[in-house]
């Protein structure tokens, strides 16, 4: 079994805690706000004070923040305990471009998985996310028996191109949502039953969008959601229906909400 950093314990980084640390790896771990580690103590984790700390002796370093932001800064202030040899698994949705930036600031012989995840809370407590891993190939057979306990790993190719995948992901996702928030508006309009539009669109091409909808358990936050079409659009202008789906995603009341809600 290996030892396992994990940074960062919000609504995603704390089910993959579990999930490693259910397969048997030793797992410490890190938060910006320490109380939302806590919980991660009773499981089986040891609690970090710092990056540096988190990452002490890891064979392998988990990231799952915000944003490219939130994971520079853990990353340069883990720099002094990263020793060659050691895999960061970088899970969190940032730019192509930001990833290589990240990856370049990492000490010598330190090696970096592009490798953001495909699903919500419910995937990873199943065990069924997709994770598009851009790298190395050996890199990412070291990586893979670690992660699988997560999901499945998809190689994308070169570092870079794991944020790329995502990003087409989540655009498509976030767009077919909106697309299914008019399709049921139109419904509402000329007086079809919600629940047979709905039965209706999920044998047709907004069948994944449906599905999503109906999903228990799903956490993905209007805000993360957003901010994930803002990076797709900064490199992708000419998408106007992104850039409609970022309007409805602007107007929901509670930014914290699944991004469903806009449904």
């Amino acid at each position: 079994m290996s030892e396992i950093a994990v940074l960062g314990t919000g609504r995603m980084g704390t089910p993959m805690a579990r999930r490693l640390i259910e397969a048997g790896h030793r797992v410490r771990v890190w938060n910006r706000s320490p109380e939302r580690a806590k919980p991660l103590e009773a499981a089986g984790a040891e609690i970090a004070a710092t990056p540096a700390e988190a990452v002490d002796g890891a064979e392998f370093v988990v990231t799952m923040l915000t944003d490219a932001t939130a994971v520079r800064a853990a990353l340069d202030a883990a720099a002094p305990s990263l020793r060659p040899g050691v895999i960061v698994v970088q899970t969190s949705t940032v730019g192509p471009d930001e990833i290589r930036e990240i990856a370049g600031r990492l000490p010598a012989g330190v090696e970096l998985l592009d490798a953001p995840v495909g699903g919500s809370v419910n995937a990873v407590e199943a065990g069924t996310l997709v994770i598009f891993a851009g790298g190395p190939e050996a890199t990412i057979a070291a990586a893979e028996p670690v992660l699988r306990p997560l999901g499945t790993v998809r190689p994308t190719g070169p570092v870079g191109t794991g944020s790329a995948v995502k990003l087409v992901n989540n655009t498509a996702m976030v767009t077919a949502l909106a697309a299914l928030h008019d399709s049921l508006t139109v419904a509402d309009s000329v007086g079809v039953d919600r629940d047979v539009a709905l039965d209706v669109l999920a044998g047709g091409p907004l069948g994944n969008a449906v599905q999503r909808l109906r999903t228990r358990g799903g956490n993905f936050a209007v805000s993360l959601a957003a901010k994930d079409l803002r990076l797709a659009r900064r490199d992708a202008p000419g998408t106007p229906i992104a850039a409609a789906a970022l309007e409805l995603l602007g107007e929901m009341p509670d930014q914290d909400a699944d991004v469903t809600t806009i449904v």
